[in-house]
């Protein structure tokens, strides 16, 4: 069976991840795209030869199709994957799923009545570093965990320019939906359930007028939230995307993990270091390299993060394989809606303790 599908977006996202993926995926077809701008819907389809595309998403829908992938703005995720869903496809959907969690919600809610395979893409589960720190985990390196911490550094947001990932109307939030939900996510993977999260944030940088010249209220550039999950383990995560980082990216990835038996450093500067160090109860040495092993990396390049990443995702297969893996065998995957209205609450619920100057709020 060859899974046709229908791609939603014609930004550089969809260009660098999703159009390569499932065009060296040997049982995906890209049959249609569907973008707002007619001229970039059109060149999209030619650069990566789609056979047709849309403007109107009615029609686009009404395409021969099996699945989608919506990667266009947050708040078209909730519409365009509520009439999918309608169609009986199966939905890939970025993050953030909705713009709030009661959209998130709707779309679980219709996903599992319609028994569709849906997937939110949490990218950095997938990257060599992190799936290393989750088997050590599950392996008891740290015996019990007692604490996290995460740190998500990056730059986009410095130039103060008008985007739309910092107008609230369009976003929902600021760095707390766009950076903190893949941090939640992993936080969530590797600690279970969240019982409450507290939060404070900032916007350091003033941004630019909307381009019709419309009023909006920007959203975070930065934040921290502190969670606490129901094994008692706590987890601080902070993000920013007003930082100078190093590199093609422009981004650095840190984590600490620390349990009764030991503890995990892990770091990536999105550059050529991407390693995970420990130590165990009696060490009296520095921090011991714990090399990533082989059946991790594959045959993914190891000296460049960069090329590992676009090796995982286009050639390795991971995530938008496994999503069109389960489609093909009426399977689900992981992270699916459930997961992503999960995260999508987690985060209202920091916007929420944000706004009320850093209150504890129950999840």
């Amino acid at each position: 069976m060859t899974v046709r599908v229908g791609v939603v977006g014609t930004s550089w996202w969809a260009d660098a991840m999703y159009l390569p993926a499932l065009t060296n995926h040997a049982h995906a077809e890209v049959v249609a795209v569907a973008g707002r701008d007619a001229g970039r819907a059109a060149a999209f389809a030619e650069r990566w030869s789609v056979p047709a595309h849309y403007t109107d998403t009615d029609a686009f829908f009404d395409h021969d199709l099996d699945a989608v992938v919506i990667a266009s703005a947050n708040d078209s995720h909730h519409p365009l994957s509520m009439q999918a869903i309608s169609r009986g496809l199966h939905v890939l959907c970025e993050k953030p799923l909705g713009l709030d969690a009661s959209q998130a919600r709707e779309m679980e809610a219709a996903a599992a009545d319609a028994g569709v395979t849906t997937l939110v893409p949490f990218t950095y589960r997938y990257m060599p570093i992190f799936r290393w720190v989750k088997e050590l985990t599950e392996s008891g390196y740290v015996g019990t965990p007692h604490h996290l911490g995460m740190r998500y550094f990056t730059g986009f947001a410095r130039d103060g320019e008008y985007l739309w990932r910092f107008d609230r109307a369009e976003a929902g939030s600021g760095v707390i939906g766009d950076l903190g939900s893949h941090w939640l996510a992993i936080a969530l993977w590797l600690l279970g359930e969240p019982v409450s999260i507290s939060a404070t944030s900032n916007a350091f940088i003033p941004r630019g007028p909307r381009p019709d010249g419309d009023p909006y209220e920007p959203g975070e550039d930065w934040a921290v939230m502190t969670v606490c999950f129901e094994s008692g383990a706590r987890a601080v995560l902070q993000v920013s995307a007003v930082c100078i980082e190093p590199g093609e990216f422009g981004q650095t990835h840190h984590l600490d993990l620390h349990g009764t038996d030991g503890t995990i450093y892990a770091h990536s500067d999105w550059v050529s270091t991407q390693e995970v160090r420990g130590c165990r109860v009696g060490d009296r040495t520095p921090a011991a390299p714990l090399p990533i092993p082989d059946h991790i990396w594959a045959d993914a390049p190891r000296d460049d993060v960069g090329s590992t990443y676009r090796h995982v995702f286009r050639s390795g297969q991971h995530m938008i394989g496994d999503f069109v893996d389960a489609v093909r065998s009426g399977s689900t995957c992981s992270p699916d809606f459930a997961f992503g209205r999960r995260v999508q609450e987690i985060c209202d619920a920091a916007v929420a303790s944000a706004a009320a100057g850093g209150t504890s709020v129950s999840l």
